[in-house]
């Protein structure tokens, strides 16, 4: 069994999670900047089996695609040239920052430390990949 990569892409930085190897806990992986994104993961995928890609699919309130979207898909299809051979799935990130802050705060981390966009890109990606890990355990259907 390989890992699962959640990316939460964004134009200028991009987080990444991984799960362990039996897919049941999701740790930040990096937050990179989204030109090196796919380097990244193409460098990562020679040393670590990976057994599909996650990414977070950017909704507004309302349930209707957000700007970010066209970006998001772009990346989507280059990622898709660079590794073939591993899977994407979307998964929605709607709220992933609000909670990621709150994480953050509930953990004790100093102000400085919360508004280090970084690391709410990280743990933005640790949210999806954890909700999506539980999602799937109880078999919930998210189709997009």
């Amino acid at each position: 069994m390989g890992r699962i990569i959640a990316i939460d892409y964004g134009r200028k930085r991009t987080g990444l999670a991984v799960t362990d190897m039996l897919q049941i806990i999701a740790n930040g992986l990096a937050t990179v900047p989204s030109g090196e994104a796919i380097s990244y993961l193409t460098d990562y995928t020679l040393n670590e089996c990976v057994d599909l890609f996650i990414v977070g699919y950017p909704k507004q309130l309302n349930n209707e695609p957000s700007e970010n979207l066209k970006y998001v898909e772009a990346f989507v299809k280059n990622l898709s040239k660079a590794l073939p051979d591993i899977p994407i799935k979307y998964y929605d990130e709607r709220f992933t920052s609000v909670m990621a802050h709150q994480a953050m705060i509930d953990g004790g981390l100093k102000k400085k430390k919360r508004q280090d966009k970084k690391t709410v890109d990280k743990i933005s990606a640790v949210l999806i990949l954890q909700n999506y890990l539980e999602r799937t355990k109880y078999n919930y259907d998210f189709r997009f």
